[in-house]
């Protein structure tokens, strides 16, 4: 199932590019994203986290409902084919490639852009966090904007 903007109308998405297999930015900033959700207590429903995958060859949706999920349930993680995550990609500015890496899990890993991107209710870009902002600076702004 294609899933578009039009699917979070009415809600901020916090939405974030990675792979399950990142050693450090994802996971970390998947770490955020729960504590944030968390600290939002009731408003919680007026946002929708959102990762999508950057390596889509092994980031299936099998992979991705087993790994999201450990996060915090209501992330949602999104996949798709090289080039429908090469076109989601072009309309965010984030960079990201193939690295080979012989000590990598199947010889590879991924560069990427490691920034959290807020939009607001009407799908308009309204923030970004750079990696290492923490949830609290991120928890304080999003609770001035909801």
């Amino acid at each position: 199932m294609v899933r578009t903007e039009e699917d979070f109308a009415g809600r901020w998405m916090l939405v974030f590019f990675g792979f399950t297999n990142c050693p450090d930015v994802c996971p970390t900033t998947l770490s955020e994203v729960a504590a944030v959700m968390k600290g939002l207590g009731d408003d919680a429903a007026k946002v929708q986290p959102i990762f999508i995958t950057i390596d889509p060859e092994r980031d299936t949706p099998a992979a991705l409902a087993e790994y999201v999920p450990l996060f915090d349930s209501g992330i949602i993680g999104l996949t798709g084919t090289p080039e429908q995550i090469a076109a989601t990609s072009e309309t965010f500015p984030i960079f990201f490639e193939r690295v080979e890496e012989a000590a990598a899990r199947d010889g590879y890993t991924m560069g990427h852009t490691s920034h959290l991107f807020l939009f607001d209710p009407d799908a308009g870009f309204a923030d970004s966090w750079p990696y290492g902002t923490s949830a609290e600076e991120i928890l304080a702004d999003l609770e001035k904007r909801i």
